[in-house]
């Protein structure tokens, strides 16, 4: 085969490995390689005015599931910024209504460095068809406000709040299992026990 043809071929796989990404995963991918990674954030919203305490998850428009709500890292942020601005895209909520679950005990500052809040899940995920990785940080909030904005323009609005019995009922086709995992554990072992911290004291 000759440089040339070879060369095309392969640009034409790399074509196809994008086509494959934008299609199946709307969220921007950052690193577009075969086996890269790309970082994520993602966050478990639990309403405690409704009588049980229930989390909010939004239906995913190309997923075709319940999920928690999330986005990209991008290079000029950190997480914490990042969930800031994904939650207030997708789920209408400022920092100001919500607070933070965070542990009993945990390091509370570092001299040279910002230390950053601690979630309630850190995982990786393979996409095993167009070989992509994401691994995200997940922070758990409470709260007992409506959202106080709208959701953006092309988001999401079918958000609905599930208490752990509506999680464990649903079927396993309209559920991310990882958001089923986490919520549980937020609902089991962290909501009673974990300290709540005000979201908007969190730089």
């Amino acid at each position: 085969m000759s440089s040339t043809l070879s060369t095309r071929k392969a640009k034409l796989n790399q074509n196809s490995y994008l086509l494959s990404i934008c299609y199946h995963y709307p969220m921007p991918h950052i690193h577009t390689k075969p086996g890269e990674h790309d970082l994520t954030v993602s966050a478990y919203i639990i309403r405690l005015d409704q009588g049980e305490p229930r989390v909010l998850l939004h239906w995913h428009k190309k997923q075709h599931i319940y999920m928690q709500f999330g986005g990209h890292v991008e290079l000029n942020e950190n997480p914490w910024e990042a969930i800031t601005h994904e939650l207030r895209e997708e789920s209408g909520y400022d920092m100001s209504q919500l607070q933070l679950l965070q542990p009993p005990s945990m390091l509370e500052k570092l001299s040279e460095a910002v230390l950053h809040p601690y979630p309630v899940s850190y995982w990786t995920h393979h996409f095993e068809d167009i070989d992509h990785y994401h691994t995200d940080t997940s922070f758990a909030f409470v709260t007992s406000q409506a959202p106080k904005y709208p959701v953006s323009e092309g988001e999401s609005s079918d958000i609905r709040a599930f208490s752990a019995e509506d999680l464990e009922k649903m079927a396993k086709d309209k559920l991310s299992q990882l958001s089923l995992e986490t919520a549980l554990y937020i609902f089991n072992s962290c909501l009673n026990s974990w300290k709540r911290v005000d979201a908007d004291s969190i730089t």
